[in-house]
């Protein structure tokens, strides 16, 4: 049976500015109705693939298809593809209505069917009864909403959304988050989202592309792109890591032991192949950490069973960040690590440990990846 038709596919797109080369060679391929986002740092060249999608930049090179056409060649007012920008380029001189109504006169809809279409839009984004208004008595979620709508209006086949939140504060911002992805899944149109915001990724996202200095380095769901990231600049990248750079001893055939500073620790490999004196970095999240208490001067011992990681160190600091609780830990090599846990005891109860207190720190194997790069 034949895979379905890709809403969008990129075949090894380049994309040459003078000396700067900003996308090399990627390859992506978009199912129709996915909520799929570049995440990436500025400059990664997230914006400039999300341009040549909309026909705004022309690649170098390669094909970009639409509905398996071709169309790195036609204008943009050819493509059907609509693009959200965060500054929302609404007329501020026209009402709402005549905001979202504007695209389908430009492409001269019949007259009688522009009423319906426009108030369609604007109840998709819970704007209904807000057409007369100006686009200066609304707030700025609201306007966004209005942006969406005047994108939505004309049915595309591609949705393009160029960090449509970024000027908006944290509260309106995550609320955004759940309206675009409830939004989404109502209209079933494929959206392609492109953010610098991991925790924006990972929340609205059925699948992230993480892109660094114009090459697409991991494509995976949200959960896989935390759980195992491919590479330490995507490990660093999305969320807080704690890095373990050291050398294999022995591989072993279910834990692998590794040898890093003196400190002698076990992972569960997920990469085949590794072999002793091998280099390579481990990396765990902090929320996979535990904190133990080790009072000062009384002798170190493991208090959890092999093959566990227990490593001592001397709390530097304990950092309150609302649901969770943030220790920094300086180990006896010197490095530092972050243990997160939930800030789950009792309102007003006293935090079990003081900086400058000797604590151990455990972890699984399993919980330790293995990155090669």
């Amino acid at each position: 049976m034949n895979d379905p038709i890709p809403a969008v596919e990129l075949v090894e797109v380049w994309k040459q500015f003078d000396e700067t080369t900003a996308v090399q060679g990627i390859s992506l391929r978009i199912p129709q109705g996915e909520f799929f986002s570049l995440l990436g740092p500025s400059g990664c060249g997230k914006t400039t693939t999300l341009r040549m999608i909309a026909g705004f930049e022309q690649p170098s090179r390669g094909a970009i298809r639409l509905l398996g056409q071709e169309i790195q060649h036609q204008p943009p007012n050819r493509r059907n593809v609509n693009m959200v920008f965060q500054n929302y380029a609404l007329f501020p001189h026209l009402s709402v209505y005549d905001n979202v109504a504007f695209g389908l006169q430009a492409k001269r809809y019949p007259r009688q069917e522009i009423p319906g279409r426009v108030a369609e839009a604007l109840a998709m984004v819970r704007l209904s009864g807000l057409g007369p208004r100006k686009p200066a008595q609304l707030s700025g979620g609201q306007q966004q909403r209005v942006a969406l709508a005047r994108a939505l209006v004309n049915r595309p086949a591609v949705l393009l959304l160029d960090e449509p939140l970024g000027a908006l504060d944290q509260k309106l911002r995550k609320d955004m988050q759940l309206e675009l992805k409830r939004l989404q899944r109502e209209v079933g149109i494929t959206f392609i989202y492109v953010t610098h915001d991991q925790e924006e990724a990972l929340t609205m996202s059925d699948r992230i592309a993480v892109m660094n200095q114009g090459k697409v380095l991991q494509v995976a769901e949200p959960r896989q792109i935390y759980e195992v990231p491919g590479t330490r600049f995507v490990a660093d990248f999305i969320g807080t890591t704690n890095f373990f750079p050291g050398k294999v001893v022995e591989p072993g055939s279910r834990w692998a032991r590794v040898e890093l500073d003196g400190l002698g620790l076990a992972c569960t490999p997920v990469v085949e192949g590794l072999v002793p004196g091998q280099p390579i970095t481990l990396a765990v999240r902090p929320e996979r950490m535990k904190l133990v208490n080790q009072l000062v001067n009384q002798p170190v011992t493991r208090v959890v069973p092999e093959p566990d990681n227990t490593v001592e160190g001397v709390l530097d600091d304990i950092l309150f960040v609302g649901s969770d609780l943030q220790y920094i830990i300086r180990l006896k090599n010197g490095a530092q690590v972050m243990v997160r846990e939930p800030n789950q005891g009792p309102l007003h109860a006293e935090i079990p440990y003081h900086p400058g207190q000797t604590v151990l720190v455990t972890w699984s194997p399993d919980s330790t990846r293995v990155l090669m790069e």
